[in-house]
């Protein structure tokens, strides 16, 4: 796929109005590519955040969300949670809903509840479908129910969605709820975009190793990316690379081509994990191929420490397994005490091993951070002997610290149930410093 072509697409969605419809065949029409070039672009203009794809409705451009407002959902979206179709008012599928409000009570009373930009769930009551978008809201109708033609213009010309969807009041709400919370808990997730260092320093194909001594002397940093003539980025330099070279030679020569990069939407676990298995310092930060800005281990580093430092307003289920569970010193390590919850079980009502490995891997990150290793990435976990837990039994987890490199280390892991030895375990980690 030519890159040049793509870029353009790109570029073309972006100029689109919100809310416009997009289609494979109408963009390889008007743009002159073949349709596989443009499906392509498509769905990377989904994956940043430009488009959202819904069934029975299409492709939609839509306004891309910042991290503030990520519980908001638009009514593209509600379509899609509810598994739901448009019955009317299309135009104003972009739009962000502020509150979802349930009609079980009478017209007069609800009134009350509905504002501008509200999404009212409503089985089969007309007039309550139609006072909803008199008052600016859309609407959406449980229980598989059409409405009139008269509702159905009415949308079109506020441009405001009827959806209609074939769940229950109850499980549409509970379908909503479960939503805001998934993006709340994203909401939490430190990304690159958030940690990146905008407009960085960077060398060009024709540059010399003259001109990286020149760059190191006024911004005292040594590593840099390096891009072609449209700003992609095609390899990095670094102190190790241009050792001995001669003032006049080529960084084209000497630079470590085809380097790791990361997309703004690349999470800091992933990136911190990366940098300790490829040994980097330094990874640039694209977007459609193109240098953006950089991350560094110092900034990842720092990152983990403030995340770790910050209290989660949503729980996962990393919380929710470790929420039953005290921790307490022992010698040369750490003990989580606890009971196997039925949330922690598998079908057959034994401890999950998904619960198990959380129980595993967080004993052994406490026992690394009272040895004062606060930053580390989980290497290899091996488990070497298991003996099915029951629900309910009561466990503790023990973890100590077996051996302890600069850069690595091994922690022993022991879980007792009702004084019975029923997992040993061994994990290996590695530590990400400065």
């Amino acid at each position: 796929m030519s890159e040049t072509k793509h870029e353009k697409i790109i570029e073309y969605i972006e100029s689109l109005s919100i809310g416009s419809k997009i289609s494979v065949r109408r963009i390889a029409k008007d743009l002159k590519v073949s349709e596989g070039t443009a499906y392509r672009a498509i769905k990377e203009a989904e994956n940043v955040g430009l488009v959202s794809t819904m069934p029975r409705v299409g492709t939609i451009r839509i306004k891309k969300q910042g991290k503030g407002n990520i519980e908001k959902l638009t009514f593209a979206e509600i379509i899609n949670i509810v598994e739901g179709s448009v019955l009317g008012g299309r135009g104003g599928l972009h739009k962000t809903l502020n509150k979802f409000v349930i009609g079980a009570m009478e017209i007069d009373a609800m009134v009350k509840y509905i504002e501008k930009d509200n999404l009212l769930i409503v089985g089969n009551r007309v007039e309550a479908q139609k006072k909803a978008l008199e008052l600016g809201a859309a609407v959406l109708i449980t229980g598989g129910f059409d409405t009139e033609d008269e509702i159905k213009k009415m949308a079109d010309e506020k441009e405001l969605p009827v959806i209609q969807t074939t769940y229950d009041t109850f499980t549409i709400a509970t379908l909503i709820n479960r939503a805001i919370y998934d993006r709340l808990i994203k909401k939490e997730i430190v990304l690159v975009e958030d940690i990146l260092v905008s407009n960085p320093d960077y060398l060009t194909l024709k540059a010399t190793v003259a001109d990286w001594k020149q760059m190191v002397k006024e911004t005292t940093h040594t590593r840099f990316p390096v891009v072609d003539e449209h700003m992609k980025v095609v390899g990095i330099v670094t102190t190790k690379d241009v050792a001995g070279a001669d003032l006049s030679c080529s960084i084209e020569k000497l630079m470590t081509k085809n380097p790791v990069t990361v997309t703004l939407k690349t999470s800091l676990a992933a990136v911190a994990h990366t940098m300790v298995w490829e040994g980097i310092e330094l990874i640039p930060v694209v977007e459609n191929k193109k240098l953006i800005g950089v991350v560094s281990r110092q900034d990842v580093m720092k990152a983990l420490q403030q995340g770790q430092k910050q209290p989660q307003v949503s729980m996962t289920i990393n919380d929710a397994v470790l929420s039953g569970f005290k921790e307490e010193e022992i010698p040369g390590g750490i003990r989580l005490i606890g009971e196997i919850t039925p949330m922690m079980t598998n079908h057959i009502g034994g401890a999950s091993s998904g619960a198990l490995m959380i129980l595993l891997t967080n004993a052994a990150y406490a026992a690394l951070r009272k040895a004062k290793f606060l930053d580390t990435v989980v290497e290899n976990v091996t488990v070497y002997f298991f003996k099915p837990i029951q629900i309910e039994s009561p466990v503790s987890v023990e973890a100590k610290i077996l051996d302890m490199g600069r850069k690595t280390g091994k922690v022993d892991l022991t879980i007792y149930s009702q004084g019975s030895l029923v997992c040993k375990s061994l994990l290996s980690a590695q530590i990400l410093d400065r």
